[in-house]
C-alpha cells in the first residue's frame, strides 16, 4: 500500500490530500448523527408490545448497516478517488450507472437532505429563540450559507470544524444516555414487558417498517467515500473509519434507545413526540430540555456540514469526467477546493430551505438512494469476479456474506416502497431519470 504523507500532495483529481483517520471518522459519525436518534426511538416503539424487538432493531439496523460499510470500505480503497459511489458503479456497471447516481445525489438527494437537516436546526433553536416561521426559514438559509462559507476556505477549515462539532455531538449523545441510566428516574422495571405479545409471524411486518426507520437513522456512512482524494493514507484510512463510525454510531443508538425506555417505559416512549427530551426532563427537570436541544444543535449542525463538505465533490468529480457542466470542475486556486460546486450547492440547498419543498423530494428519493446502496453492494462482487487483479488494500469481512445480506435488505426496502407508496416511488424514479438529457447533452460535447 502506497501512502502520501505530505499535505501538499495532490491526487490525480487536483485535490490535496490532508485528511488523516480522525477527520475521516468524524465526517461519517457527523453526517449520520443527525436529529433523528432523537425522535425514531418513538416511532420504532408504538410498533411493538414489548422492550425486546424496540432494541433489537436498533442492533439489527446496525449490522445492516456495517454489512454495507465493509462493501464500501473494499471499494473506497480500491478506488479512492473524488466522488465515491459515481466512482464505483461506473467501474462495475458502466458510465450510465455511475452518472445516474452521481445526478441523483448531486441534485436532488444532497441538496434536499442540507435543507432538511437545516431546517430541523432552525426548529430546534427555536426552543431558545421564538422565531417566526419567515425568521426560521432564514436562519435555516443562513446556516446552510454559512457552513458552505467556512468550507470554500479549504479543506481543514472544513475538517476542522466537523472535528469539534462531531467530538462535541459524540460527548453529548453519550451523556443522554449515561445521565439516564445514573440519575434518579429511571426504573429496570421500565423495560417490561419485555416478550411482545404477538406471535413471531405477526412480528414480521412491524419489524420491517422499524427496519426502515432505524437504517434511515443509520444512512450517512458512505459519505467519507466522497473525499477519497483527500486522504493521506485511503488504503487504510477509507476502511478503518467507515467501520469505526459505524460501530461507534451503533453503540449511541443502541445506547439511546436502552435509556429512553429505562427511564420512560415501552407504552410512554411508543406515545412521545419528543422522546429524548421527554426522558432527559423525567431525570433532570426543565433544564433537561435545554440540554437535549443543545445536542440536537450539536447535532443537525455537524450533519449539515458534514454533507456540505462531501457532496460537493460529487459533481466536481462528475465535471472532471466530463459528465457534468465545466463550471464544477473549478477549483479555487488558493485553497484547492470545488468552491463553485460548494456555492452553486449551497445556493440550491438554501432555495430548497426557503420554498418548503425539501422534504418531499427527501421522501421521493429514499428508494433511489437504496437502490444505488445495493448496487455498490453488488459492485463488489462484480469487480471481484471481473478484476481479480484490481489492488484492493482491504477486503470486506465475511464476504460473499455481508453484501448479499445487505442487497437483500436493501431489496426489500426498494420493494417495500413501491408497493406502499407507489406514487413516491415513480416521482423519485422521474427525478432521477430526468438527468439524462444533460447526460446525453455532455456526452454529445465530449465527442464532439
Amino acid at each position: 500500500m502506497t501512502t502520501i504523507p505530505a499535505e501538499s500532495s495532490r491526487d490525480s483529481d487536483g485535490l490535496r490530500r490532508q485528511l488523516g483517520l480522525l477527520d475521516a471518522t468524524m465526517i461519517n459519525v457527523g453526517t449520520i448523527i443527525g436529529s433523528s436518534i432523537f425522535i425514531v426511538p418513538a416511532s420504532i416503539a408504538v410498533l411493538f408490545s414489548g422492550s425486546f424487538p424496540t432494541v433489537l432493531v436498533w442492533i439489527a439496523g446496525g449490522l445492516v448497516s456495517l454489512c454495507g460499510a465493509l462493501c464500501v470500505a473494499e471499494l473506497g480503497a480500491a478506488m479512492p478517488k473524488a466522488g465515491g459511489q459515481y466512482v464505483y458503479l461506473q467501474r462495475a456497471f458502466g458510465p450510465l450507472w455511475g452518472y445516474l447516481y452521481g445526478w441523483g445525489a448531486a441534485v436532488v438527494i444532497n441538496p434536499a437532505s442540507i435543507a432538511f437537516v437545516s431546517v430541523g436546526f432552525a426548529t430546534y433553536l427555536g426552543f431558545f429563540i421564538p422565531l417566526s416561521a419567515l425568521a426560521a426559514k432564514l436562519v435555516a438559509v443562513g446556516i446552510i450559507l454559512l457552513l458552505t462559507a467556512l468550507n470554500c476556505f479549504g479543506l481543514r477549515v472544513g475538517a476542522l470544524t466537523q472535528d469539534v462539532v462531531t467530538t462535541l455531538k459524540i460527548a453529548a449523545v453519550a451523556a443522554l444516555v449515561l445521565l439516564c441510566l445514573a440519575l434518579p428516574g429511571g426504573s429496570a422495571a421500565n423495560f417490561h414487558p419485555i416478550w411482545p405479545r404477538e406471535s413471531a409471524t405477526a412480528l414480521i411486518g412491524p419489524f420491517g417498517l422499524a427496519m426502515i426507520l432505524a437504517l434511515g437513522a443509520y444512512d450517512g456512512w458512505i459519505e467519507i467515500t466522497y473525499v477519497g482524494s483527500e486522504l493521506k493514507r485511503p488504503g487504510r484510512d477509507m476502511p478503518l473509519s467507515i467501520v469505526l463510525s459505524t460501530l461507534i454510531v451503533s453503540l449511541l443508538y443502541i445506547g439511546v434507545s436502552v435509556a429512553v425506555l429505562y427511564v420512560l417505559g415501552q407504552a410512554a416512549t411508543g406515545g412521545s413526540s419528543m422522546v429524548a427530551a421527554d426522558a432527559m426532563r423525567v431525570v433532570l427537570g426543565p433544564i433537561g430540555g435545554g440540554l437535549l436541544t443543545v445536542a440536537v444543535l450539536l447535532s443537525t449542525a455537524g450533519c449539515d456540514n458534514g454533507m456540505i463538505f462531501t457532496s460537493a465533490r460529487i459533481p466536481y468529480a462528475m465535471a472532471r469526467r466530463g459528465d457534468f457542466f465545466a463550471w464544477a470542475a473549478k477549483l479555487d486556486a488558493r485553497h484547492s477546493t470545488p468552491n463553485t460546486a460548494l456555492i452553486v450547492q449551497g445556493g440550491w440547498a438554501a432555495l430548497l430551505a426557503w420554498s418548503g419543498t425539501y422534504n418531499q423530494l427527501v421522501t421521493y428519493m429514499v428508494f433511489v438512494s437504496f437502490l444505488f446502496y445495493a448496487l455498490s453492494a453488488a459492485a463488489v462482487i462484480v469487480l471481484r469476479r471481473r478484476e481479480p487483479a484490481l489492488e484492493r488494500p482491504y477486503r470486506a469481512w465475511g464476504y460473499p456474506v455481508t453484501p448479499v445480506v445487505f442487497i437483500l435488505f436493501s431489496g426489500y426496502l426498494i420493494v417495500n416502497t413501491i408497493r406502499e407508496a407507489p406514487g413516491d416511488a415513480a416521482i423519485g424514479a422521474g427525478l432521477l431519470l430526468a438527468g439524462l438529457p444533460v447526460y446525453w447533452y455532455c456526452r454529445k460535447r465530449r465527442e464532439g
